[in-house]
């Protein structure tokens, strides 16, 4: 079957899908004179200062100082630049709207999300990409589209939450206005972090980035210790390395909720050191689920740590721990590295760390038993701590984290990062997994567990499997209730992960046009280049240069048409989307050409 077509490169159709370029507007206008502080400060005296550290790149200093301690007082930093070539947003926020100006408001804290901003053109450049040092302390900020005046007023608020009392406060600004790819910005912001004091990431060892197999949306609460080794027999030969056993091992309730969270005992896989060796005899890793701030009103500990919890969140049956009591944080130490000694476990997913903050009007002093005021700063030593502690028990410990809780502190106390809860959500999936990529370096980033329903088509299941091509893959799916085609298209596609995991994780990551959730993205490795197609089925290859090219099919056509460099001898190879040979050719290719790729399938040009 001929699987090249040379294309009229007047063809209406073709250029209704080629991407014209486009001219940069001049950098936006930035005048640093223009930053104002506002605010009541109190006994503090400010000073403002900036500096451009290259063209285009500005850092600001803002110092606040007091002769006495005192609590920081609430201020904002305010400037404003024109909407100029500025097409969308970009915030650490996994939402799926970057176009409505009034929804990019972010709040920023130690365990939530990321302070930083991004604006950007319809070409995906850089406009203006703003972002704060103090990633630890509750921070508000946002780019308010104006109407009177069709400008930014951008802003970023600080300590809109009290913190504890201090005679000093400093924080720095990045401002880049760089004409330069917006990932290319982010990329240099989550560099920035990672090379301030106390922000350094946690090494991730090499279990950290290969796929996992999670009993969440499969089994939920309901997990029995023959069905998970089973299941771990199926799951090893379709390529997954790992088990995350979640919530349900430690209580015989399965009506969800919280209210039982806290005693961490077995109540339901009674023998977990037996469990964990069958599963190592499979040569998979073992990572196990705490919710670590909770502790359920029916747990047997709830009375020992009555008035040590911050608040309680009644609609699950729990209350939320205060880490700022050290003998709290002394027994979920205690509790993580008894399970991962006693039981021989791999790794901990440790969950809804994103609930530690205060309840409205806490006492906010190291006074009554606590040794920290700030709920940020004892969550920060808390899983300091924990991660110390973990790393001298097991080096190659893996700690996972969710989104949000996702920042540059996280980093350094885990290392994977996995998209929020998005079952059957492909898209969602794909946005969220690029969204981590883009500003977690080289923490592991995972996909939320994919999932899709036994009697979904193979090629309609495949696309939650593609939508998460470029982060370490996750399965909650039984199984031993899907068809053999199913399996044999997680084996393909697991097995193309690992055999590219390299240039899939490590190359030049390229997320294009996130207004429209990244319909397209590539990954760029020294010889190779994969790229995915999740809408339109156009690509220009052209300017990469004669080398290899790996193009997904997860778009709606069963044809691709690209752009190529000129090459010679190229062969040319389609799978479909269970890896079965549809054809194989050798020729010249060159300029816009168009390949018969069945959905959810592979296109491969090699020389």
């Amino acid at each position: 079957m001929a699987v090249l077509k040379l294309l009229n490169p007047l063809n209406g159709l073709i250029l209704g899908c080629s991407l014209l370029a486009q001219a940069q507007a001049a950098p936006l206008p930035f005048n640093p004179e223009s930053l104002k502080l506002e605010g009541e400060l109190g006994s503090f005296q400010s000073s403002l200062t900036s500096e451009e550290v290259e063209p285009g790149l500005w850092i600001a200093t803002i110092d606040l100082v007091s002769e006495e301690a005192a609590q920081p007082p609430n201020f904002t930093l305010k400037w404003q630049v024109p909407s100029v070539d500025v097409h969308g947003f970009w915030t650490p926020t996994n939402s799926i709207d970057k176009v409505s100006y009034y929804k990019s408001r972010l709040t920023s804290r130690a365990a939530n999300r990321a302070p930083v901003l991004s604006l950007y053109s319809l070409a995906g450049k850089n406009r203006l990409t703003f972002a704060a040092s103090d990633a630890l302390r509750t921070l508000n900020m946002g780019a308010n589209l104006i109407e009177e005046d069709c400008e930014f007023h951008c802003y970023l608020e600080f300590f809109s939450e009290p913190e504890s009392a201090t005679k000093s406060y400093q924080a720095e600004v990045r401002f880049d206005l760089r004409e330069v790819d917006y990932s290319k910005s982010l990329g240099e912001v989550a560099t920035w972090w990672e090379q301030q004091e106390g922000y350094t990431p946690a090494e991730v060892p090499a279990a950290a980035r290969m796929p996992m197999y999670s009993t969440w949306y499969a089994f939920h609460q309901v997990l029995d210790a023959d069905t998970l080794v089973a299941e771990c027999e199926r799951a090893k030969p379709l390529g997954f390395d790992a088990i995350i056993i979640d919530d349900g091992w430690q209580t015989l309730d399965s009506q969800r909720g919280y209210a039982f969270t806290g005693d961490w005992k077995p109540e339901r896989l009674t023998d977990m050191k037996g469990l964990s060796d069958r599963i190592h005899a499979l040569d998979m890793k073992v990572l196990l689920w705490y919710s670590v701030p909770f502790v359920g009103k029916k747990a047997e500990i709830y009375e020992k740590f009555e008035g040590k919890y911050l608040r309680d969140w009644a609609g699950q049956g729990t209350s939320i721990l205060d880490p700022r009591y050290p003998e709290v944080r002394e027994y979920l130490i205690e509790t993580y590295k008894n399970a991962v000694t006693d039981w021989d476990l791999d790794g901990l997913k440790l969950d809804f760390i994103g609930t530690f903050t205060p309840a409205k009007g806490a006492d906010l002093t190291a006074e009554d038993g606590r040794d920290y005021g700030s709920v940020n700063e004892a969550l920060d030593r808390l899983m300091s701590d924990v991660m110390t502690e973990l790393k001298a028990i097991n080096p190659e410990i893996m700690i996972e984290f969710r989104q949000s809780y996702i920042g540059p502190l996280m980093r350094k106390y885990g290392n994977m990062f996995r998209a929020v809860d998005c079952p059957n959500m492909a898209v969602v999936n794909r946005s969220s997994t690029i969204e981590l990529r883009l500003l977690s370096g080289t923490t592991a980033v995972h996909s939320d567990m994919y999932l899709f329903h036994p009697k979904e088509t193979v090629e309609n299941a495949a696309q939650q499997l593609l939508n998460i091509l470029f982060s370490v893959p996750q399965l909650s799916v039984r199984l031993d209730t899907i068809s053999a085609e199913h399996r044999e298209m997680v084996a393909f596609w697991t097995g193309y992960w690992r055999a590219n995991q390299g240039i899939l994780l490590d190359g030049q990551l390229e997320a294009r046009r996130p207004h429209e959730n990244y319909p397209v993205v590539l990954a760029h490795g020294d010889e190779k280049t994969i790229a995915a197609l999740y809408a339109e089925n156009y690509l220009d290859l052209e300017e990469l240069g004669s080398r290899q090219f790996d193009v997904v099919n997860a778009t709606s056509s069963d044809t691709l048409v690209l752009k190529l460099p000129a090459m010679e001898e190229v062969t040319i190879v389609v799978h479909d989307s269970q890896g079965k040979e549809v054809s194989r050719t050798t020729q010249s290719v060159g300029g816009l050409a168009s390949f018969e790729v069945p959905r959810s399938g592979l296109l491969s040009l090699s020389k």
